[in-house]
């Protein structure tokens, strides 16, 4: 987060030669904002991981409840394809727009630099309220809540002669060889996508011992990464499943979206992923009775935890010249827009009367124990940073996942680790 004045001159110039073009991989949904604020139009710009929601016209639909009790209001949506890295360079030149989702990856002690605080107000009984927050001042609010678990399609395992969902590891994997032998794909990783790697790293790892601080916890050890503990037996359950035929095909290709299409159709079977990407898998043309949600046997043990995790949180910029209609905007898109129950969130509201997907209350019969997340440690992220470890980007997950000598690759790391905790120090 640290840039050398020279460095963000470079960087600045550099984005002064691309400020012509369309980035790759960033979608702008709403048209020219000088043509909009030249005709008497108050633009505010919005930045989002959801290109899908902009190219459907769902974040306009969005957008215009809230165009019209705001008359002379445009919403401008800007879509990043790789949000975790993309969203770092933003702001390296302050190119941030006026609402954003805030970085994963950011110090604690950096938001102030970058954010408005957020009223109080609107943290009435909400969930993960303090996850951004600083001294006590909130700069972000969750836009939802989620699990993880396993999603699948129901036809596929009946095809595959599967009668109910595995709960350890060992029928997993027998599930997998069923479904491989009646020609169906029985897992999609999107390993070419990078970002749902994250799933097999830092989310899984964090869960299934039931301690929420695993992770901060790293900051306190030399060598956090080791065969016999949960990243090692994480990665170890991904590189089964590849060896075994298990996954997709052309796993360096990035086939996030027509991947969803496969698993409505019944040609893929499950996916690991969040609750949210279940109404993503019925748009692709599903049959929502066909579709199911059961917590991950990671293990053979009968105790099963899932995470109850918050979706991005949303923020003011600092630099928006239009704060009071961004903190508005905020507000209505987490409350009143309806994209936390259309998009297959659990309310970040505290006893919400929601009603709860049937996928979801197929997940909850299997009593799983949930672990809520808690915020990264500064220590811990600054140790990350250090040692040039992109958390939750899914990169350094995926040249774990293709290591021929995975020990090796881990001392490898828990070098860069253990320089980097003396440098901290």
């Amino acid at each position: 987060m640290r840039k050398t004045a020279w460095m963000m001159l470079i960087i600045i110039a550099v984005s002064w030669v691309l400020a012509g073009c369309s980035g790759r991989g960033e979608t702008d949904g709403n048209g020219n904002r000088a043509e909009t604020e030249a005709a008497g139009v108050q633009t505010l710009t919005v930045l989002t991981n959801r290109i899908d929601l902009i190219e459907n016209g769902t974040m306009e639909r969005y957008a215009k409840p809230f165009e019209l009790e705001h008359p002379g209001t445009k919403i401008e949506f800007q879509g990043l394809g790789n949000y975790t890295a993309d969203i770092m360079t933003r702001l390296s030149t302050l190119n941030m727009g006026d609402v954003l989702l805030l970085p994963a990856n950011m110090l604690a002690q950096d938001l102030p630099q970058y954010f408005e605080p957020i009223p109080d107000k609107l943290f009435d009984s909400v969930r993960f309220a303090d996850y951004k927050s600083v001294n006590g001042v909130r700069y972000g609010i969750a836009s939802g809540a989620s699990t993880i678990g396993i999603v699948y399609n129901k036809k596929a395992f009946e095809k595959a002669g599967i009668s109910e969902a595995p709960t350890t590891l060992s029928s997993f994997y027998e599930v997998c060889e069923k479904l491989k032998e009646a020609g169906i794909t029985p897992v999609f990783l999107n390993y070419g996508a990078q970002w749902p790697m994250k799933t097999w790293g830092e989310e899984l790892v964090s869960f299934m011992t039931g301690d929420p601080d695993y992770l901060n916890k790293m900051a306190e050890t030399d060598k956090p990464w080791d065969l016999d503990n949960q990243w090692g037996h994480s990665i170890k359950i991904v590189q089964t499943l590849i060896h075994k035929g298990y996954t997709e095909q052309g796993l360096m290709t990035n086939q996030w979206e027509s991947s969803k299409k496969k698993l409505a159709s019944g040609d893929a079977a499950m996916f690991l992923n969040g609750n949210w990407v279940i109404n993503q898998i019925i748009e692709a043309g599903a049959d929502p009775d066909e579709i199911g949600f059961f917590p991950f046997p990671y293990d053979d043990s009968e105790k099963r935890y899932a995470p109850m995790l918050p979706d991005w949180f949303v923020g003011v910029s600092k630099f928006s010249s239009n704060k009071q209609l961004a903190e508005s905007w905020v507000k209505y898109f987490v409350t009143q827009s309806g994209y936390v129950e259309e998009q297959g969130y659990l309310p970040v509201k505290i006893n919400s009367d929601t009603a709860m997907s049937p996928q979801l209350e197929q997940f909850m019969s299997f009593s799983p124990s949930f672990v809520e997340s808690v915020p990264p440690s500064d220590k811990f992220l600054q140790i990350a940073e250090k040692a040039n470890i992109s958390l939750w980007s899914g990169d350094y997950i995926q040249e774990w996942i293709a290591s021929s000598d995975l020990q090796k690759t881990f001392e490898q790391y828990n070098a860069r680790w253990q320089e980097a905790r003396q440098l901290e120090q």
